[in-house]
């Protein structure tokens, strides 16, 4: 398949402009485009996959990539998809933050010497030059307030009575427009591709691009992904899934795509991976046939795990998570063990309390909180339900002593299946 087919059939085109004469422009050579990344935080997260990915899906086609680090788009705030005015970053944060978005770009794009080769730029460097009345006077006069007030992102906020929407927002559209004005002049691009809620600044960009420049250029947008059961994609219950390991451990971001809602779980597949169509296709079918084995949530995760962790990564978060099913701790290293310890409840004891003949089972499970009672932690331990380190204790008068801990200071303790608690001696 070419890139259209490609992403037609993966369901990642939600509009395009002259479809036809784009795809005439791309069959007959390699084009540049370019998408972009506002520096709101410093990492980007699972929302901002779609464009990422598919910058990469063109140039793995034999186009040109551009990633645009929005240090001047960034200082404003974009108002498409918001109801209310941006938190305005400091000069400090926003530098710092385009400083971690442009070392995790460069993760997943190819910017080695070739024709095709990735470039990652910050619209800084041609904005910041441009004073306030230059900037009225060659870009601002090519756009009426009339055009502006009708685009979706403008006309949402400005019929809210409360709180609308402040000039410096409204700018926001000629501010990105720009940018793909001097990206056509100076680096012949003449595609951006963005989430569907940027159209209107897109349409902006390519109305600059032909009056300024006499030059025909397109727009793509991707679907804003949204979960089947009408919540927002890319949140779970700790916040937001972000791709810095720091952030988000690895365990935590395997488990957010090996939970996907069933109905969700193949239309994932085609949007977050590059499994061809031939392998999704037969997870669809297998995941149609047994639900139950959840063979294409565990593909999805491991496929998407590797791609922004890599594969290493993967093994551990697979291990970690086999630990919390029951699986036996051999072979874990400390790091997976502290993010299992980073995902269950935990409790802190002194050490010196495992000494000598260590602390009684019973009283370790009613300080963890796992029994009310010694009289109903003996039950349980007399039930079979208890499990030191992933081990089953039936014995009541059970001590545990330092040499159990471990890694020198952690004991794992559970109570019936997915009951966990970490004792960490100190």
């Amino acid at each position: 398949m070419n890139i259209f087919e490609e992403l037609t059939w993966r369901g990642l085109i939600a509009d395009c402009t002259d479809a036809a004469e784009l795809q005439k422009r791309m069959e007959s050579g390699s084009i540049t485009l370019y998408a972009g990344f506002d520096p709101t935080a410093d990492s980007l997260h699972v929302g901002n996959l779609v464009p990422l990915l598919g910058l990469r899906r063109f140039q793995l086609c034999g186009h040109r990539p551009i990633a645009v680090a929005g240090g001047a788009t960034g200082s404003i705030g974009d108002p498409s998809g918001k109801k209310s005015e941006r938190q305005l970053l400091s000069p400090e944060i926003l530098s710092g933050n385009i400083s971690r978005l442009k070392l995790q770009l460069a993760n997943w794009l190819d910017f080695s010497e070739s024709p095709t080769a990735a470039c990652l730029l910050d619209n800084a460097g041609w904005t910041t030059p441009v004073g306030f009345l230059e900037f009225l006077r060659d870009i601002g006069k090519h756009f009426s307030v009339n055009m502006m007030v009708a685009k979706e992102s403008v006309r949402a906020r400005m019929e809210d009575r409360d709180g609308g929407i402040s000039y410096t927002e409204f700018s926001y559209m000629l501010l990105q427009a720009f940018d793909f004005y001097v990206l056509c002049r100076e680096q012949d691009c003449v595609l951006q591709i963005g989430g569907s809620d940027q159209w209107g600044n897109i349409t902006a960009g390519i109305e600059l691009c032909r009056k300024k420049l006499g030059r025909q250029v397109f727009g793509l947008t991707v679907p804003l992904i949204t979960n089947a059961d009408g919540s927002k994609f890319g949140k779970s219950e700790s916040g937001a899934i972000w791709l810095d390991p720091e952030k988000t451990s690895v365990y935590r971001f395997y488990q957010f795509w090996v939970r996907t809602d069933d109905r969700d779980v193949i239309r994932y597949l085609k949007f977050f991976t590059f499994l061809e169509r031939q392998e999704i296709e037969a997870l669809e079918k297998a995941h149609l046939e047994r639900p139950e084995s959840r063979e294409a949530h565990r593909a999805l995760a491991r496929a998407v795990t590797t791609l922004i962790h890599g594969e290493n990564a993967v093994g551990e978060a697979i291990s970690a998570s086999e630990v919390l099913f029951g699986g036996g701790l051999e072979g874990i290293s400390e790091r997976v063990f502290g993010e299992i310890a980073g995902e269950v409840p935990s409790h802190r004891i002194g050490k010196a309390r495992l000494d000598g003949d260590g602390i009684g089972l019973v009283d370790l499970l009613v300080l963890a909180e796992l029994s009310p009672s010694k009289g109903q932690a003996r039950k349980d331990i007399a039930g079979g339900g208890i499990y030191v380190n992933n081990v089953r204790e039936i014995d009541p008068q059970r001590s545990l002593k330092s040499t159990e801990l471990l890694f020198g200071k952690f004991l794992l303790l559970r109570k019936g299946k997915r009951n966990y608690t970490v004792v960490v001696a100190e």
